[in-house]
């Protein structure tokens, strides 16, 4: 377990001095490039599958209160605001005011929460305080950006919690600015596909997302190393269907890679199609919970089964059908077959989710070596 420790802590170390991982951003094209090499170094064929995407580009994001600005990171999947913003009086959402201020945490998205305040009326811009687990700016994921919806919205930092809430309360005169503009650009999925003997089995997916708002290290960085040591495994291993990796961008707009993936695979997220080995966000994460969530009973035995093995048993299993967040939510609702391996993070899409304090490596090891034990079984 030491060694895989140490090439564990390897591979975190090179993709925390990637910088920011946000699709399409020079750290998501360094992550790609990085991924691809460690692929190939284990023996792998691996394609580069291009989409065209329109990447947003913030030009402006603040608060202006009282001569204070509050710096600002816009709602992705929001309309913008020109140049000049938005002014009007501040009000708690749902009290009044043009400028409507909220407070909720980066999983509102998943809970309809978010969904819930953007679509009520009764305000002209909206800002939401991040409130994450720790200071700072959680910010939440664009889950519509392919089809922005509601009134112009930022997100400032929890650090500006009180000064916003006190002149919400006041009905104080703000400005808000969320002015971006709209880059044509290219994202990429890392693919590799390990042919098996019987063609005509159902493939198997081994699927990670790879992209994130920051470096993101403990939230995508323990699903890397177990794609790339389930990668090393479904090398050595016999094969009966063919195993198809993928490392997918996108995640924090709506699963763009993903959409990509599987519209070049039509039907493979349905209940006859491809079985889904999904390894999500936070695995290893410093103190986190691990969760295995399976819609079906023989992949949930495995699962168990290879990560008690591995002295690494899950903290919580969901209902099966209970939907899961994340790329398997896609998979869920099609019907299709999954195992995913999901964690909590206290530094969940925060800038603060760093090489080596957030990440629990003797756990990413455990986990990683239950993920390749269930790939190889599969």
């Amino acid at each position: 377990m030491i060694e895989a420790e140490t090439g564990a802590a390897a591979w975190l170390q090179a993709w925390d001095a990637q910088g920011t991982h946000r699709t399409g951003t020079a750290g998501d094209a360094a992550g790609a490039a990085w991924l691809a090499g460690a692929a190939r170094a284990l023996g792998a064929d691996v394609v580069v599958e291009e989409f065209a995407f329109e990447r947003l580009d913030p030009v402006a994001a603040h608060l202006d209160i009282a001569g204070e600005r509050i710096p600002a990171v816009p709602v992705f999947d929001a309309p913008p605001t020109d140049a000049s913003g938005i002014a009007g009086r501040l009000g708690p959402f749902g009290e009044g005011g043009e400028i409507a201020v909220v407070e909720l945490g980066p999983r509102a998205v998943y809970s309809g929460a978010f969904e819930q305040v953007r679509r009520m009326a009764g305000h002209r811009a909206l800002v939401v305080i991040c409130r994450g687990e720790a200071p700072g700016p959680a910010l939440i994921n664009a889950e519509q950006f392919k089809a922005p919806y509601g009134k112009p919205a930022i997100h400032v930092s929890s650090e500006a919690r009180d000064r916003v809430l006190a002149a919400a309360r006041d009905g104080a005169a703000a400005r808000l600015v969320s002015h971006s503009r709209i880059v044509g650009s290219t994202a990429v999925n890392i693919v590799a596909t390990l042919p098996g003997s019987d063609r005509q089995a159902p493939p198997l997916v081994v699927m990670t997302p790879r992209s994130s708002w920051w470096q993101s290290t403990a939230e995508r960085g323990g699903g890397l190393v177990c794609w790339l040591e389930s990668l090393r495994a479904a090398l050595a291993a016999p094969r009966g269907r063919d195993v198809i990796f993928t490392a997918n961008t996108g995640h924090e707009l709506g699963h763009l890679g993903l959409d990509d993936f599987i519209a070049r695979r039509p039907g493979w997220e349905r209940p006859d199609g491809a079985i889904w080995m999904h390894y999500g966000a936070n695995i290893g994460a410093y103190g986190s919970i691990l969760s295995l969530v399976a819609n079906d009973a023989e992949l949930r035995t495995l699962g168990l089964a290879a990560l008690a093995g591995a002295g690494q048993p899950p903290d919580d299993i969901p209902w099966p059908s209970a939907p899961p967040s994340g790329e398997t939510r896609d998979i869920h609702k099609a019907g299709g077959r999954y195992l995913t391996l999901v964690g909590s993070n206290g530094l969940f899409h925060l800038p603060q989710d760093r090489w080596p304090h957030a990440v629990d490596l003797p756990a990413i090891a455990r986990i990683a070596t239950a993920g390749a034990r269930i790939v190889a079984a599969l």
